[in-house]
C-alpha cells in the first residue's frame, strides 16, 4: 500500500507541472494560437522564478516567508507573460508563422533561463538550491495529511501550488463555458472573421489569452523547480523542464481542449510516466524504462484516433487554430 501511495503522490506532483502548462496552453489555443513555445515559456518561468527565490533568500539572514512565496510566483507568472507577449507580437501583429515562432521561442526560453540562472550558481559548481523557499512551498496541510492515514497522504500531502493548479483549471473551465468573455474568446478561436464582424476585438482577445495562458504555463516551470526538483537548479534543468513541457502540449490534445479534464488527465499522465519506477515494485515484473515513459504519448494517440472517429464538435480543436488572421481577407 505504501508503494501505491507513493506512486499516486509522485504522479500528482508530476502531473501538476503539466497541469499548469496544459491549462495555460488550452486558454491560448482557444483563441486560435498554437503556441509550441510552451517548453520555452515554462523554462522562463522556472529559471527566473528560481533566480528571484535565490536573491530573496540571500537578501537577508532571516528571509521573509511571505516574500519568498510572492516574489518567485509573480516572477514566474510575469516572465511567462513576457514569453506570451513575444509570441503574440510576432504572430498576431506581424503575422509570422505560428509554428516557426513557437519552436523558436522554445529554443530562446531554454537558453535565456540557463543564462540568467548562471548569475546565482556558485562559482565552484553547477548546482544550487533554494532550501528555505522549497520548505515553504512544500508545507503540507497539518491535520489532514497526518490524521487520515493513506487517504490523507494521497489527498492532502502536497504544497499549496497543487491545489492552486486545480482551482485555476476549474476557473478556466467556468470562464470558457459560462462567461461572455469566454464565449467571445472561443468565437475568436473558431472564426475570427465572424467574431470581428460581430464587434469583438480579435487582436485584444488573442493577446490577452496568450499572455495570461503563458503566465499560467510559467507557474508550471517554477513548480517543477521548487517541488518536483526539490528547489534545486542545475545547468541541465532547462532541458529537463522543456522535455516535461512537451507532455503538457500532448495533454491539451488528450483533454480535447477542456481545462476541467486536465485535472484527472494530468494525474493519469503522471501515473503512466512513473510506471517504470513503481510498477515493478508492486508486481515484480520488470519493464523497459524507455517504453513505459512513452505511455502518455501512446494514450494521447489512442484518444486522438477515438475522437476522430466519432467527430464530435465539442471534442475538436478550434477551427482557426494555428492560422493567422488577416482582417483584409474578411
Amino acid at each position: 500500500m505504501a508503494i501505491l501511495t507513493g506512486w499516486i503522490t509522485m504522479s500528482v506532483i508530476f502531473g501538476t507541472v503539466i497541469l499548469y502548462g496544459a491549462v495555460g496552453e488550452t486558454i491560448t489555443e482557444k483563441a486560435g494560437n498554437l503556441n509550441l513555445g510552451t517548453p520555452g515559456i515554462m523554462c522562463m518561468g522556472g529559471g527566473f522564478g528560481f533566480v528571484a527565490a535565490s536573491l530573496c533568500e540571500k537578501s537577508s539572514d532571516k528571509p521573509n516567508a511571505a516574500l519568498c512565496i510572492i516574489i518567485p510566483l509573480l516572477t514566474a507568472f510575469i516572465m511567462g507573460m513576457v514569453g506570451g507577449l513575444i509570441y503574440s507580437f510576432l504572430t498576431t501583429t506581424l503575422r509570422v508563422n505560428q509554428n516557426v515562432v513557437g519552436l523558436t521561442l522554445t529554443i530562446f526560453g531554454v537558453g535565456v533561463s540557463k543564462f540568467f540562472a548562471m548569475f546565482v550558481l556558485p562559482k565552484d559548481g553547477v548546482v544550487t538550491k533554494v532550501d528555505f523557499t522549497r520548505k515553504i512551498f512544500a508545507a503540507k496541510i497539518p491535520f489532514l495529511s497526518t490524521k487520515l492515514g493513506y487517504v490523507g497522504e494521497m489527498l492532502f500531502s502536497y504544497g499549496f501550488m497543487v491545489y492552486l493548479a486545480i482551482i485555476i483549471a476549474i476557473l478556466a473551465s467556468i470562464f470558457l463555458k459560462r462567461t461572455r468573455a469566454g464565449l467571445n474568446l472561443r468565437a475568436v478561436g473558431e472564426n475570427p472573421a465572424t467574431a470581428d464582424a460581430a464587434g469583438i476585438n480579435v487582436t485584444k482577445y488573442k493577446y490577452l489569452a496568450t499572455c495570461i495562458g503563458s503566465g499560467i504555463t510559467g507557474l508550471g516551470g517554477w513548480f517543477y523547480i521548487v517541488e518536483l526538483n526539490n528547489g534545486t537548479w542545475a545547468t541541465a534543468d532547462g532541458d529537463a523542464i522543456a522535455a516535461v513541457a512537451w507532455l503538457a502540449v500532448a495533454l491539451v490534445i488528450f483533454i480535447r481542449w477542456k481545462p476541467i479534464n486536465a485535472i484527472w488527465g494530468s494525474i493519469l499522465f503522471g501515473i503512466c510516466y512513473w510506471a517504470y519506477n513503481y510498477f515493478p515494485k508492486i508486481t515484480g515484473i520488470k519493464v523497459n524504462t524507455d517504453l513505459t515513459m512513452m505511455l502518455p504519448y501512446v494514450v494521447t494517440i489512442i484518444v486522438l484516433i477515438i475522437t476522430s472517429i466519432h467527430q464530435k464538435k465539442d471534442s475538436q480543436a478550434p477551427a482557426s487554430l494555428g492560422l493567422s488572421y488577416f482582417r483584409e481577407d474578411r
